[in-house]
């Protein structure tokens, strides 16, 4: 587990699920910016309640809601101003899951690209869905639970999730191909906006224009999303705060500090693992 105590939020990992992470929020009043992860999400709601923006929504969820988010999906859960929520959410490896509901399905793979697969819903306000999710969003303690976790949670998600790409989310348009492609190579945080505007043949104000029109986000706050990204995945390997912010492209440790804690309701020192 890791977090600082006077932190409402609390990250819980276990050597034997490198493949998933648990984030409790307890009473919380933080607010989100649209962003996304490249896991699947699988969150419940346990007190008070929030707006969840997505490309259906926005939707209101409450507790005993359950909420399901695709890998790079742009969505965002803030609660009312002022008021207190508390939740669960589970970040499951999209790698480990195609796997895992491939085996559930029958099937000998099932599609790695994140349109591949998508959720019949996204919020779920049903009793017997929320006491599964319940039981799947719990710390995990040993290997047994670990293992326990391993096998119900493809045979519960198997059953939301059907193939093809979500309805509500456009495919990437040709002419900004070049520009997501960029970013998600391993050059990618150093980018500038004017860099990937360039690569898409296209003015600087058009470029961003167009992929706010697909996106839901200007190309500046996905590129900073995609950094960020980048750093929850070296911090929760261990990898040093200011290694973290060079590798991905922060001006420096203060900078990653500032952009992680903004977005993330956490300092990247809280999120990071505790060293034993």
């Amino acid at each position: 587990m890791s977090s600082s105590a006077s932190s409402p939020h609390r990250i819980h990992r276990h050597p034997a699920a490198p493949w998933a992470a648990l984030r409790v929020s307890l009473g919380t009043r933080d607010c989100y910016r649209p962003h996304s992860h490249p896991e699947y999400s699988v969150g419940i709601v346990d007190e008070g309640g929030a707006t969840f923006h997505h490309p259906s929504g926005p939707q209101p969820v409450q507790a005993g809601s359950v909420v399901l988010i695709e890998p790079q999906v742009v969505h965002a859960c803030n609660p009312a101003a002022g008021q207190p929520w508390s939740y669960r959410m589970l970040f499951v490896d999209a790698a480990w899951l195609h796997a895992a509901v491939a085996r559930v399905w029958g099937l000998a793979e099932v599609p790695q690209r994140q349109e591949g697969l998508h959720f019949a819903s996204r919020a779920v306000n049903d009793p017997v869905m929320h006491a599964v999710v319940d039981r799947l969003c719990q710390p995990i303690r040993d290997a047994a639970t670990a293992q326990a976790l391993a096998e119900a949670l493809p045979r519960v998600l198997a059953g939301c999730l059907v193939a093809g790409p979500p309805q509500d989310t456009a495919p990437v348009p040709e002419e900004l191909r070049p520009a997501i492609a960029a970013m998600q190579d391993e050059a990618g945080p150093r980018l500038t906006v004017q860099a990937l505007a360039q690569a898409c043949g296209m003015s600087a104000p058009r470029f961003i224009r167009r992929f706010q029109a697909v996106f839901g986000m200007t190309p500046g706050s996905y590129l900073q999303n995609q950094r960020l990204n980048g750093a929850r995945r070296l911090l929760a390997q261990g990898s040093a705060l200011a290694d973290t912010a060079q590798a991905m492209g922060f001006a420096d440790q203060a900078h990653l500090q500032r952009s992680f804690k903004a977005h993330h309701a956490m300092t990247p020192g809280d999120y990071r693992p505790p060293r034993r």
